[in-house]
Order: C-alpha cells, then sequence, then structure tokens
C-alpha cells in the first residue's frame, strides 16, 4: 500500500486533484469541524473513515508536532492509516493550523494534552467500544502522546502507540547555543512572546531530506517559519526532562521509529525510553541515515518506515479483536 505522499507535489498535498477528488480516489471519507475547548478557543479538528469494503479494524487518533499541523503531509498519512482500516481523527494544537491561539505558541503543554484528550475520547465515543484505540504521533506530538497514556484518568486505555520522530529530548546539534539556553526562564518572564530563541539550523531544511518535500512543507500558508517564542522553547524543554523522568511509568504498547541521523529529536532519547519503560509489547526501529520527518525521505525509505507502522497497528488490531494479549516486539 503506497503513501499518499507519493502523489503529492511541490504546491499541494493532492497533487493535480482537488480534495473531493483525492479522497475519493482513495475510497476514504473525510469530515472536519470546530470544537471549542475549556478555554474558549476554537480547535479544528479532522476525521476520515474508510468506504466500504474496507472494514474498520480500529480508532486512530493523530497528534501533530511543533509548527506541524492535521493538514499537508499529517492528512496525507492519516489517509494512509485510514486506507489500512483505522477510523483515523486529528486535532490542530492551539496556535498551530486552523486553530485559535498566538502562532506557534504553547507555553504550557497541559492544556493542549487536555484538549487532546477530550477530543479524542469523543471520537472514540463514536466507534463500538469493542475497536481497538491508537495513538499515532510526531515530533512533539510523541511527548504529548505519552502524557496522554500517563494519564490516570476516567478515559479508556489506549492498545498501543506509535512514537515516529518523538521528541523525547531535543538533540544537542538543534538546541539553542549555549548559554542562552541557560537564561531561557528569565526571558520568558520578561518576554514570553518574544521570537528570540535561536536554534541551529532552519527546521524543514534540517527535517526533510527530499528537496520537493521540503518545498511543500514551506508551502503551506499556516506553516510558521520564524524562531521559537521564549516561553515555548522553555517548555519544550521542560517537557523533555518530564517524559525522560517518567520512562519507567510507560506501560503502554508502542512503537518507535525514528530516523538514525534526526538532527532535531535526540535518538538517543527513544532508545532509552525502549529500555527502560515496563511495557510488556516494545518494539524499537531505528532506522539508519535517515532524518527527522521519515515522510520526508525518498519513496523506498517512506514505504518501509510507514509499512512497518501498518503492520504492528493491524497486528495488534487483530489481536485485540481476537480477544488476544499482547501483540509481541
Amino acid at each position: 500500500m503506497v503513501h499518499p505522499v507519493a502523489e503529492a507535489n511541490e504546491q499541494s498535498p493532492f497533487g493535480s486533484l482537488s480534495p473531493s477528488e483525492f479522497y475519493a480516489r482513495h475510497s476514504v471519507t473525510h469530515s472536519s469541524e470546530y470544537i471549542t475547548n475549556s478555554r474558549g478557543m476554537k480547535l479544528f479538528t479532522q476525521s476520515w473513515t474508510p468506504l466500504p469494503p474496507t472494514k474498520i479494524i480500529g480508532t486512530l487518533a493523530v497528534v501533530h508536532g511543533f509548527t506541524g499541523e492535521s493538514s499537508w503531509f499529517v492528512q496525507l498519512t492519516a489517509v494512509h492509516f485510514t486506507k489500512a482500516g483505522f477510523a483515523t481523527c486529528a486535532i490542530d494544537h492551539q496556535g498551530h493550523g486552523f486553530s485559535d491561539g498566538l502562532v506557534a505558541h504553547i507555553p504550557d503543554i497541559n492544556p493542549v494534552v487536555d484538549d487532546c484528550i477530550a477530543f479524542f475520547d469523543s471520537f472514540r465515543a463514536r466507534h463500538a467500544p469493542s475497536l481497538p484505540s491508537f495513538l499515532y504521533s510526531e515530533s512533539l506530538g510523541g511527548a504529548i502522546a505519552l502524557l496522554i497514556t500517563l494519564r490516570r484518568g476516567p478515559s479508556r486505555p489506549w492498545d498501543g502507540l506509535v512514537l515516529n520522530g518523538a521528541m523525547c529530548g531535543i538533540s544537542p546539534k538543534f538546541k539553542p547555543p549555549w548559554p542562552l539556553e541557560h537564561f531561557l526562564f528569565l526571558l520568558a518572564a520578561v518576554v514570553p512572546t518574544w521570537r528570540v530563541v535561536p536554534t541551529r539550523g532552519a527546521l524543514p531544511q534540517l527535517s526533510f531530506k527530499v528537496e520537493w518535500k521540503r518545498n511543500l512543507a514551506l508551502a503551506s500558508p499556516r506553516r510558521p517559519v520564524a524562531r521559537p517564542r521564549a516561553a515555548t522553547a522553555l517548555e519544550l524543554l521542560r517537557v523533555c526532562r518530564e517524559i525522560q523522568n517518567r520512562y519507567d511509568e510507560v506501560e503502554v504498547p508502542f512503537l518507535v521509529v525514528h530516523g538514525g541521523d534526526d538532527v532535531v529529536c535526540d535518538p538517543a532519547c527513544v532508545e532509552e525510553l525502549y529500555r527502560r519503560a515496563p511495557s510488556k509489547d516494545k518494539t524499537l526501529k531505528i532506522y539508519p541515515d535517515m532524518v527527522h520527518q521519515l515522510v520526508g525521505e525518498p519513496d523506498e525509505n517512506v514505504e518501509l518506515v510507514f509499512g512497518d507502522i501498518v503492520e504492528w497497528l493491524r497486528t495488534r488490531a487483530e489481536s485485540a479483536a481476537a480477544g488476544g494479549g499482547d501483540g509481541g516486539a
């Protein structure tokens, strides 16, 4: 099953097709709506459902990363999973995509986690409770997804988590240069929204190996390319420390896929997650020579990575449907 990114071009994720033609070609239905969170913000959400004869074998919630959105590349990946039999949903975090909020500003991750839990729970409630449910995450979305699974609330437990290029730790090759990192707390307190934080290279340049895919990422009218804001940068560093301190609590079945040459999110941090997590069903796949955005790799690499993801999800969905336990590593 070929990932739909193969049909995209530099200007549009849908290539030469209109959105409706694209969905029809891939035999999925699409819907979108705005929801209002507890803080009065309007947040953009989307969902995709496979058309018959494809049978729904599970639900899947997608968590995008910093400066990302549920459209563009993430939407293509959502369609890919939908074609594999998963009723799929996604939400734009505050300040991202079509959602309200100061652009790319997340001074506190906890309200974002709350937003995801509320929407994902409502989406799962639309489907039979017997259907297994999974989380798929990219970059910062990986940290958010881990925090979702670590919440001990009334939500139904998740049957599995996919961490794609997860931000469990920011690479030293990308972090703000010393000594700025150590003064971030002062900047965040005085000028929290100031775009003052330099990074060691532009995120799209470091994330996408294929040039036309990098150009497509930059073509999104809702993708910010400015420097991170002070309070946001401080919070991202704090979230990494929190996640690392809680590796020993991660019991959900999970699959890690990560580029071995990722200079944005440190591969060593997900390797440590794999070693320390007590989960009985955990799989680690580090792909040599690949970088941060695995969908931005050449076609053969994309098919390898996303083929591995679909196989992992299908295996666990089938095991759950059969009443089995762990899907195995």
